[in-house]
């Protein structure tokens, strides 16, 4: 039989002023607290092999997240045996969790800056979930079970209509009456019970954002797979199952959205889309009922036995420079990854689940950057020969995108002095902590984003996760467990569970056809064109090793920058000076 242990921790890093991840907008600040916040662990033993899952309520893992976590309960509880292979951290990705808790300090300018107490409180919740679960073995079963949903479900919908319609493979084009029908409505569960018959945790899959509560919030929440998850945690509680844990992980939801309903009488920047309520709250919480009430029926359901199977790989891998199999790249021989850049379409945002700039000022900006890319090209020959090669390897990886910041070559505008820009603080909060981030990173040695990314498969009997760093698209997804099939069928397994916003972040994954559309996903695609099929390639190889037995493994890990605590504090947080003006008008609603 397995081993199983369960915990559950609180990780509410509430920093009062502080903005939270998700929207990148500088006043959806952290004024009070709707929910808590929660990291779920569940920890699998069999002979000598351990897996430990954990899911947290945040909007993203972050690099730092992981390591701080890995070292500590090395340092502290090296009995556990917990290892980079072995642990795998995830997000449910609500957009109502703190920021400025990540080493790339890109994605702390909308908190702004780094917050130690914030990552802090993360890091040692983590831990206590890990701890409460190391200290409650038992002796037991996993389960697994699948069900969908019901197309009258109001669960959730395709908020890129045009780049979902653009795939190849997708033969039924949706509308924007038929959204529901462009996603995924499969949810993946597994169900741990003891020996004795006691219910212990479970865990399930499902794709689709946690934005029911919109840019305009001040509270803290844990949005609607919080709630779904809290439903099921009572309900067992009711039925005498104490420190039950019911995670609630997210799957490929990049371009899937909660919201359904459009109401022109929301104004810029909250965007015109809802979900079942005017009220955000409510709206969440309808949505985690339907969450909690499918996963229920599938628990109650599930009966496919997994078999008495262990096993895992992880590898660090460098997504700037990928040369891409053929055979995920439509044959294309040329297809090639180049250093990270964020196109304007992403800093327009996503129109249905939070919009960015506003619309007047990004299509001066991306006018600006459309003359920017000419002049890059005519002033070429001028440039040095490795310059000429960096500049010819982004505009064939990056190909359509119009790009506005190159974050592995540090720049803004094709320049590296974003002191110097042009566009004054006062058309756009969000520029002046832009100002201030360069001012205290410029001497920084490191990449403002991540070039070296986790990647992990975890094998469970028949099931394999994987863990991968990204936000999937629903197409994506589907191409990305075709591959995964295919490369692990040789291991026995029958049954692939992607696993996003896992063990560290770097945007979205979209297909090839999707991101020549350029919406919000394309835009934050950030290594190119040909992303997906070097996601393909490296997991392939990934795979390939773990279906090799353990002695005989080959796995390429190169090596993220070595951070030291000094580097996290180099931009630390601080109040903005709109913040600080408007401090006492923020409201928060009732």
């Amino acid at each position: 039989m397995y081993t199983i242990g369960t915990g559950k921790a609180d990780i509410t890093a509430y920093y009062k002023g502080a903005s939270m991840l998700g929207y990148g907008m500088y006043f959806n600040t952290m004024e009070a607290i709707e929910t808590p916040l929660s990291a779920r662990a569940v920890i699998v033993k069999w002979g000598s092999k351990k897996l430990c899952f954990v899911n947290c309520e945040l909007g993203f893992i972050t690099i730092s997240i992981r390591n701080g976590v890995l070292g500590r309960l090395q340092k502290n509880y090296p009995a556990f045996d917990i290892t980079e292979d072995n642990l795998m951290l995830t997000a449910q990705h609500t957009h109502s969790a703190p920021g400025g808790y990540s080493f790339y300090q890109y994605y702390n300018i909308p908190t702004p800056g780094f917050v130690k107490e914030i990552y802090e409180k993360i890091v040692n919740g983590i831990i206590e979930a890990i701890v409460a679960a190391e200290s409650n073995y038992e002796e037991g079963t996993i389960e697994f079970g699948k069900g969908e949903f019901e197309l009258d479900k109001e669960v959730s919908f395709n908020r890129s209509i045009k780049a979902y319609n653009a795939n190849k493979d997708v033969t039924q084009k949706i509308n924007d009456k038929t959204r529901n029908l462009g996603t995924d409505r499969q949810m993946l569960l597994l169900k741990f019970k003891s020996k004795t018959g006691k219910e212990l945790a479970c865990i399930n899959w499902f794709g689709v954002h946690t934005t029911s509560i919109s840019n305009d919030n001040h509270k803290v929440c844990a949005d609607n797979k919080g709630f779904a998850s809290t439903y099921f945690e009572e309900q067992k509680a009711k039925e005498g199952s104490d420190n039950f844990v019911a995670i609630f992980a997210q799957g490929s939801c990049g371009d899937v959205s909660p919201k359904f309903i459009h109401n022109p009488k929301h104004i810029f920047p909250r965007g015109n889309y809802e979900g079942k309520f005017p009220d955000d709250i409510e709206s969440a919480k309808y949505n985690g009922k339907l969450q909690k009430e499918k996963a229920e029926e599938i628990y109650n359901g599930a009966n496919q036995i997994v078999s008495e199977n262990l096993d895992s790989v992880f590898a660090y891998t460098r997504f700037t420079d990928i040369q891409c199999d053929p055979k995920f790249a439509d044959g294309k021989t040329d297809a090639i990854t180049s250093p990270a850049c964020l196109g304007t379409s992403f800093f327009g945002g996503a129109i249905m689940d939070g919009p960015g700039m506003h619309p007047i000022l990004l299509n001066l900006v991306r006018l600006f950057v459309k003359g920017a890319k000419v002049l890059d090209k005519i002033t070429m020959p001028f440039k040095s020969k490795e310059e000429q090669e960096a500049i010819k390897r982004k505009f064939k990886a990056q190909g359509v995108k119009d790009v506005l910041s190159e974050t592995t070559a540090k720049k803004v505008f094709m320049t590296t002095r974003i002191d110097k820009l042009i566009v004054p603080s006062f058309l756009d909060p969000s520029i002046e902590s832009l100002k201030t981030f360069y001012q205290n990173v410029k001497n920084s040695p490191f990449p403002w984003t991540a070039e070296v990314l986790p990647l992990q498969i975890f094998i469970l009997g028949e099931l394999a996760i994987v863990g991968v760093p990204f936000e999937l698209t629903v197409v994506a997804g589907r191409r990305l467990q075709k591959t995964m099939e295919e490369a692990l069928k040789d291991k026995g397994i029958t049954q692939i569970i992607l696993s996003p916003y896992a063990n560290g972040y770097s945007g979205y994954i979209t297909t090839y056809e999707e991101y020549q559309v350029q919406m919000y996903e394309g835009g934050h695609t950030v290594f190119g064109e040909y992303s997906l099929a070097a996601l393909q390639t490296k997991l392939d190889a990934l795979a390939k090793e773990i279906v090799k037995p353990e002695n005989n493994r080959n796995i390429q890990r190169d090596m993220p920058p070595q951070f030291t605590e000094q580097d996290l504090e180099v931009f630390s947080f601080y109040k903005r000076k709109w913040y600080i003006k408007n401090e006492n008008r923020i409201s928060v609603k009732k």
